[in-house]
């Protein structure tokens, strides 16, 4: 063969050649990650349609905050959140046939979110309901409710919640040791102080509305410390979703009031806010 012609070969081989492992690089770079989905009514967005009718007893919606992940990454989704969740169902079968959130979990898991504590010590449903009745017989006036709790609230979360995110995390890392956690905080209910405009739509006392935010504030910095403690990434909300909270106008808030709210879940995040919670996580973690 003449010289010009192997070299025309030789050069057209190592053209092909470079473009495959180029190929193969670039595949490899961009391979879908195997992403779990842990969490409660916050997670499985719970409230927003469509619900996932695999898993009616979870009220699982396939427009959560994972599914938006998801479909912006490409990633291989497995979501097992569940409503009403606690860390202990991390663990333990949450209903006849839902199986513990951890058996999702792998050697060959990628990333992992989630949202927990909330529902330890019934802490969320027990401060609203008892705030928002105190502010009912009280016409919105005084402090009723951290007359009568004090500081119960933050005790329960100190003493329970947070050695229990500690452990769950602990368990998610052992099951998962080469996944990426992420620990999501809860984007604010309340705003930082009393709205009269919004009485009618979440019934707190002036002076309980920032009691309850208080107790918001101390559950989230126990899911940053317990992440911090376990290697796990901490998803902050406090900064984005001000001004997003439960008592702003349709369109901007990110979770629906108590009363007259559009989600068939009061005082959890709308379909809105499931995609911020998802696009602050990505921001965060620096994914797609």
């Amino acid at each position: 063969m003449p010289k010009h012609a192997l070299r025309r070969v030789m050069t057209a081989t190592a053209a092909a050649v470079g473009a495959l492992a180029l190929g193969l690089t670039d595949a490899t770079a961009h391979a879908a990650l195997d992403y779990v989905a842990l969490g409660d009514s916050y997670s499985a967005g719970s409230g927003v349609l469509p619900v996932d009718p695999t898993n009616l007893l979870c009220l699982r919606s396939t427009a959560n905050y994972p599914h938006v992940i998801a479909d912006a990454t490409g990633a291989r989704l497995k979501d097992v959140t569940c409503g009403a969740a606690q860390t202990a169902d991390f663990t333990r079968a949450q209903y006849p046939g839902v199986a513990p959130q951890l058996d999702a979990l792998g050697t060959g898991t990628d990333l992992v979110t989630l949202t927990i504590g909330g529902n330890d010590n019934n802490t969320f449903i027990n401060a609203i309901t008892a705030c928002g009745t105190a502010g009912v017989l009280s016409g919105g006036k005084g402090s009723p409710c951290k007359d009568k709790h004090g500081t119960s609230f933050d005790d329960a979360i100190e003493a329970n919640t947070y050695p229990a995110l500690k452990a769950a995390l602990r368990d998610v890392r052992a099951k998962a040791p080469h996944a990426r956690v992420a620990a999501l905080g809860y984007p604010w209910i309340t705003p930082a102080t009393a709205d009269p405009s919004c009485f009618l739509k979440l019934p707190l006392a002036a002076g309980d509305v920032p009691y309850l935010r208080a107790i918001q504030a101390h559950l989230n910095d126990a899911v940053r410390r317990a992440a911090a403690e376990t290697g796990a990434t901490y998803v902050d909300f406090s900064a984005v979703s001000e001004g997003h909270n439960a008592c702003e106008a349709p369109g901007t808030r990110w979770i629906e009031p108590l009363l007259f709210g559009h989600n068939l879940v009061p005082v959890h995040p709308n379909a809105l806010g499931e995609r911020r919670m998802a696009q602050h996580t990505m921001d965060v973690l620096g994914l797609d």
